[in-house]
């Protein structure tokens, strides 16, 4: 299968070739191995269950013991500091992953060292006497965590070839949720220790990741495709022109929307159970756990199947507009819920339509990029930013949709997901792909 590149010029000013279709016979990756897709999306798993864990439980109960009459204003300042380090860090550490000529490769050394930086952060977290200190050491966890996260998207298109992407797409798609409910599961059986619930999914994260790294047949760059360039060639190759990369910029967008959905669901399910549906906060983890199990079983279920259909109907965008709808759907289920069985139900049409949309939609983006060979890491990074983004936009848009709605959080999920539909229009206007 060709892959769609719009025209334009390379990053950090290389020259490139400019054609409506590459042709992936000249450097396509050869065929993976089923044992490597299962360690891939191992490391994947990992990689989430360190970072999801905390923004779904740790993080919220870390600040709520240490502010407990302005939790909730003192959380959303944490996330949105922390989501704007991951939305610089992971397209720079991206880039930095592009240009690395160490003889590990270019991903390994970013795998792990930022492993293990992050975990590291989170006992900084765990330990923190104060919310500034939990504010530091989130930033540097999402710096850490987005540089893992940079080289292991790029791993994609550097090692699967366009014919494979859809399946491995669909089974890394069932990766997050089996990260989320994996951390929430540790985290609510673990003994009641605080540092304990921060460092031991972070632990078994970075032993997935370091296996990964372990037997990774990691690129080396040729020298030649690594000119230095100056400072400024460097900045500007973060700029990515919508008119010269117009497929690109509609599927930013339309994970962007999707994902800002998501993310008033992740920043607000606790309080939601707390206010709304009148639970204890001793009770909100195991409530947690049991609603992203719901999801992670529909995710795992809809993201293997939509992949595979994917490839072999060589159609992506049908299966976005679709999942988009589905998502929507299920935050106004949620919305509408009087208890939690009906939040279970919302959780579980999420979890169809989020196993849909990132397994197909990933598969669509490495189809599109603008250099898949020289700036692939760097341009997943920038596309990833429409996944932190919101991280910003959620947290700041929240209290005001709860303050217009007299702290009604049934308006909050209302919004959510109409948001979250407007992604569905969003993909239509593609051109690259089908």
């Amino acid at each position: 299968m060709a892959e769609s590149v719009p025209g334009g010029t390379g990053a950090a000013g290389f020259a490139v070739s400019v054609q409506n279709h590459t042709d992936e016979k000249v450097s396509a990756p050869a065929p993976v191995s089923n044992f490597f897709v299962f360690l891939y999306a191992l490391a994947y798993v990992g990689m989430w269950l360190a970072l999801l864990t905390p923004m779904l439980v740790t993080l919220a109960l870390r600040v709520r013991q240490l502010a407990p009459l302005n939790a909730a204003d003192e959380l959303a300042k944490v996330l949105l500091l922390g989501a704007l380090c991951a939305m610089v860090g992971n397209p720079l550490f991206g880039r930095l992953s592009d240009r690395t000529r160490s003889r590990f490769g270019m991903r390994r050394p970013w795998l792990i060292g930022g492993m293990l930086v992050g975990t590291g952060s989170l006992v900084i977290i765990a330990l923190a006497p104060n919310v500034s200190l939990v504010m530091l050491g989130w930033c540097l966890a999402q710096l850490a965590f987005n540089a893992v996260l940079a080289a292991i998207v790029a791993i994609l298109p550097d090692q699967v070839p366009a014919v494979q992407r859809g399946t491995v797409s669909g089974v890394l798609g069932i990766c997050m949720p089996i990260g989320q409910a994996s951390g929430t599961y540790l985290v609510q059986a673990l003994p009641d220790s605080m540092p304990m619930m921060f460092l031991v999914p972070a632990i078994v994260g970075s032993a997935a990741v370091f296996l990964l790294a372990a037997i990774l047949p990691d690129r080396r760059l040729d020298p030649s495709q690594s000119a230095p360039g100056s400072l400024a060639d460097f900045l500007r190759s973060f700029w990515l022109n919508p008119r010269h990369y117009p497929d690109f910029f509609w599927a930013w967008l339309s994970r962007f929307l999707l994902v800002t959905g998501t993310a008033f669901l992740t920043t607000y399910q606790s309080y939601y159970l707390i206010d709304k549906l009148g639970y204890t906060v001793e009770a909100v983890p195991n409530l947690i756990f049991k609603g992203m199990l719901a999801q992670a079983i529909m995710i795992i279920l809809s993201s293997l199947i939509s992949g595979r259909a994917s490839d072999s109907s060589g159609r992506r965008k049908i299966f976005v507009i679709v999942a988009a709808a589905v998502y929507a759907a299920g935050l106004w289920t949620i919305a509408a819920a009087g208890a939690y069985p009906t939040f279970l139900a919302g959780m579980a049409l999420t979890g169809m339509g989020q196993g849909v949309f990132f397994a197909v939609e990933l598969a669509l983006v490495t189809q599109i990029l603008p250099d898949r060979r020289l700036s692939a890491a760097k341009d997943l990074g920038m596309f990833n930013i429409a996944n932190t983004l919101p991280q910003m936009v959620a947290p700041a848009l929240g209290p005001w949709i709860l303050m217009a709605g007299h702290g009604n959080y049934t308006w909050l999920f209302v919004v959510a997901g109409a948001i979250a539909l407007l992604s569905s229009f969003a993909i239509m206007p593609l051109r690259g792909v089908r």
